[in-house]
């Protein structure tokens, strides 16, 4: 899962980044059947469902309302983590709004970096201590690649008014 999201924030279009987010998710929903983590599997099923409408062009807003509502709701009714199941909840409604807004890989980049650091502080009241160090690497990694991308946005754009 932490390779393929690692791949995901290079990618230099949404559709790409989507396709190796979805394989992150598939590879996700593993992890959180193994620590019994309920609140997240909802959210990750929910981010499955969202990432796949996404990948074909039919996020809708209706979609997204409903994904982000059912999430909230179910995520809520089968939290077992407290305020700490609330975090992936907030994380994952807050991406699912980004991933309908922008269709722009630099702003998801900068989406993803929040909801790294909220799963990563779920993954550590969780005890999932190799997922909290890979959300370290993947938030510093998302970070790079943010500069990165900005540089040679920059570059691009200079040498376009030229």
């Amino acid at each position: 899962a932490s390779i393929c999201m690692g791949i995901s924030v290079i990618k230099r279009s949404k559709k790409d980044l989507i396709w190796w987010q979805t394989l992150t998710i598939i590879f996700s929903l593993v992890t959180c059947i193994l620590l019994l983590a309920y609140s997240a599997l909802i959210l990750t099923l929910c981010s499955l469902l969202r990432n796949i409408l996404e990948y074909k062009n039919k996020l809708t807003v209706k979609w997204t309302f409903v994904l982000t509502l059912l999430g909230v709701i179910i995520g809520l009714y089968v939290n077992n983590r407290g305020i700490f199941g609330l975090l992936g909840i907030i994380a994952t409604a807050s991406y699912t709004t980004c991933i309908y807004i922008t269709k722009n890989e630099q702003q998801m980049r900068y989406a993803l970096v929040s909801n790294l650091i909220l799963w990563g502080i779920h993954d550590a009241y969780v005890q999932a201590y190799p997922s909290v160090i890979t959300k370290i690497i993947l938030t510093v990694w998302t970070i790079i690649q943010i500069v990165r991308c900005r540089k040679s946005f920059r570059i691009t754009s200079t040498e376009i008014s030229h």
